[in-house]
Parts: structure tokens; C-alpha cells; sequence
């Protein structure tokens, strides 16, 4: 895996760039600003850049508006953002304009390096992974509610599990319940959200996220 650091806190990406080479990854760049963020993505073609949302000069949204544009000038290359703060506007935007994998996290919140690290392979294989809080706030916003209403308080509590990462097995020893029961559960979610099953499991979390914008959509025409 080849990574892009995008980071105006120097400890932090300090930390990240050690952290992933001692874990193997290749870190092809490591930024304070997002002044050459899009030559440097175009140059280098990282599989993934983990980007920072409030960056110099202004620290409001340089990062996320830099995000953006990768998505859509390199879609090759995917966008995992670590932010302080719950930006429900800047997640939504974000996810619509997907053209790869996504991801959406609190950097308060990542609980552990392994889920971290987890985070960044499902992005790299083209999933969404976002944080609970996001999560719960995209699927809570009156143009998403309708599809969430479709499904029971199981069904949400397992979808917004694998939204955020977790395996099957993770969502498993999460709520205490067997693989058989949370296969059973995430099926009645690609069924009742009419996502056809493709036998393909690690982009289920893409698949729901898509059928969410597009309600969102129908609800604005």
C-alpha cells in the first residue's frame, strides 16, 4: 500500500508516517498544508490520502475541498479523512461525490491501531467506512430517514456496525450474537433497501450508502 499524509499537526503526521512504515506501508508524501496536495497525488499516485479537514491558511475547510478534488481528478487514488470534529455536511458531500473508497473518521475515536489500519485497507478495496457518529447523523438526516425507518432496531444497530468497518465477525463479538444471525441480518438489509446481492461482501457498506444518496435525491426532485 502506497499512502499520502496530509496533516498540519506535525506530531500527528509524524506519528501516522512512522507508524505505517513500521508497518510496511509506503508513505509517498507527508504534507503540513494542501498547497501541492493534487500535483503530488497526480505525480505519486497513492493508493490512498488520509487527509486532514481544517488546513492552512484559513484552517476551516482547505482539507476536505482538497479531498474533493482527488476524488474527482485522481479517482484512483482513495480519500480517508481524519477529522476532530462531527461535519455531517462535509461527510454527506464527501460520500455523493465517491468515486473510490471513502472514509470519514474521528481522529478522537479510532480506538486502536489495528483499526486503523483496517480502516485504511477497506477504503484502498473501494469501501466507505465512516465513523458511528457520522454514520448515525447521515442516516438521522430527514433525506435519509425513509430507508433507515425500512429496518428494525437490529438491522440498524448491524448496519451501522459494518458502516463503520467491522467485519462480520467483528459485529459478531459486538453485539454477542452468532456469524449465522449477523449473515441473517445483513441480508434483510440488502433485501428490504432493494440492494441486489452481488456475492460481493466487502462493498455491501458501499452498496447501502448508495441507495441512501439516492433517496436523498428523490426526496429533493
Amino acid at each position: 500500500m502506497r499512502v499520502l499524509i496530509a496533516e498540519d499537526s506535525a506530531l500527528l503526521r509524524m506519528g501516522m508516517q512512522r507508524l505505517l512504515e513500521d508497518e510496511g506501508i509506503e508513505v509517498v508524501a507527508s504534507l503540513g498544508d494542501v498547497t501541492d496536495v493534487l500535483q503530488v497525488v497526480a505525480a505519486c499516485e497513492p493508493d490512498v490520502a488520509i487527509m486532514d479537514v481544517r488546513m492552512p491558511p484559513s484552517f476551516t475547510d482547505e482539507g476536505i475541498r482538497a479531498a474533493r478534488d482527488i476524488q474527482q481528478r485522481c479517482p484512483g487514488t482513495a480519500v480517508l479523512v481524519l477529522s476532530q470534529y462531527v461535519e455531517y455536511e462535509y461527510a454527506k458531500d464527501l460520500v455523493r461525490d465517491a468515486r473510490g473508497g471513502t472514509g470519514y473518521l474521528l481522529k478522537q475515536r479510532v480506538g486502536s491501531i489495528d483499526d486503523f489500519l483496517t480502516a485504511l485497507e477497506r477504503v484502498v478495496a473501494g469501501e466507505t467506512v465512516l465513523d458511528a457518529e457520522i454514520y448515525k447523523k447521515f442516516v438521522g438526516n430527514p433525506s435519509e430517514r425513509r430507508a433507515a425507518e425500512l429496518l428494525t432496531n437490529r438491522e440498524r444497530q448491524v448496519m451501522e456496525l459494518v458502516a463503520t468497518g467491522l467485519s462480520n465477525t467483528g459485529i459478531m463479538a459486538r453485539l454477542d450474537i452468532s456469524e449465522r444471525a449477523v449473515e441473517k441480518h445483513v441480508t434483510a438489509i440488502l433485501c428490504k433497501l432493494q440492494i441486489p446481492s452481488s456475492g460481493e461482501g466487502n462493498r455491501r457498506v458501499l452498496a447501502v450508502l448508495d441507495y441512501l444518496r439516492g433517496m436523498g435525491r428523490d426526496s429533493v426532485a
